[in-house]
């Protein structure tokens, strides 16, 4: 290798090392305002999103607003959720160590990075096929082993895994699907936004007290992308149809 080939390749690594410092110093700045002084103190979500490099899972051309205090698109009509709603959902779902976790809309893979940080397993379920090869494919690479991303029907949940100590949606269906109830375990904690409009709905938390018996309450009012599935809103008909591929 040349002398001058050297020196490329360390100025290459140096502004890289740069980056990887300015995102770290951008993810410790957004757990603290964003997170940290809006309320959010469960202690296994805040050290999961001081981890997670948020930045890995938004498209590169984003990359410097990765940290900013708002949602942004990452292909197929989806985005990747503002921050401090993804930490208010993580801690509304009370997650354990040992959990066994159901993620519906798998998006970028953010939030089932975010909770395989916690909990021992996470199966998560995005009806793009192509956006769950790409998250798929990102969480592999980032090691998160305890992670398997399906594709299919969301408002279904995935019977075969389950029952589940916490269901998480990031998507808003017209109601709370009831395979998603029947598939909490007892003492699960199911958090889902739900509305009558496409556009805006209500994050709420169920816990699952018995066989039939169900607690619920209101989070907050949010505004996610449509829950598309058998159990959710009908699909538009300009949306790609699902990978028909078992998941």
């Amino acid at each position: 290798m040349s002398p001058s080939e050297c020196v490329a390749r360390a100025a290459l690594r140096i502004r890289g090392e740069a980056a990887m410092g300015d995102f770290d110093e951008a993810r410790a700045g957004m757990v603290e305002r964003q997170i940290v002084q809006r309320g959010v103190l469960d202690d296994y979500v805040i050290e999961a999103m001081r981890r997670v490099p948020r930045e890995a899972f938004v498209p590169s051309d984003l990359r410097e607003f990765a940290y900013d205090d708002t949602p942004l698109p990452i292909g197929g009509e989806q985005t990747i959720s503002q921050p401090y709603i993804v930490a208010k959902m993580l801690a509304a779902a009370e997650l354990q160590p040992g959990d066994r976790v159901l993620d519906i809309g798998t998006g970028s893979g953010y939030a089932a990075a975010l909770a395989a940080e916690i909990a021992g397993r996470v199966d998560s379920i995005e009806r793009d096929a192509s956006l769950a090869e790409s998250a798929r494919e990102r969480l592999q690479r980032l090691g998160y082993e305890n992670v398997e991303v399906h594709v299919g029907d969301g408002t279904v949940g995935f019977a075969a895994h389950a029952p589940y100590d916490a269901i998480i949606a990031a998507a808003g269906g017209p109601h709370v699907p009831q395979a998603l109830r029947a598939q909490l375990a007892i003492g699960g904690r199911l958090v889902i936004p739900v509305g009558s409009s496409r556009h805006h709905q209500r994050l709420v938390k169920i816990v699952r007290r018995g066989e039939h018996d169900y607690d619920e309450h209101g989070l907050a009012e949010v505004r996610f992308v449509p829950l598309v599935g058998d159990d959710g809103w009908p699909e538009p008909e300009w949306a790609p149809h699902p990978d028909p591929r078992p998941a």
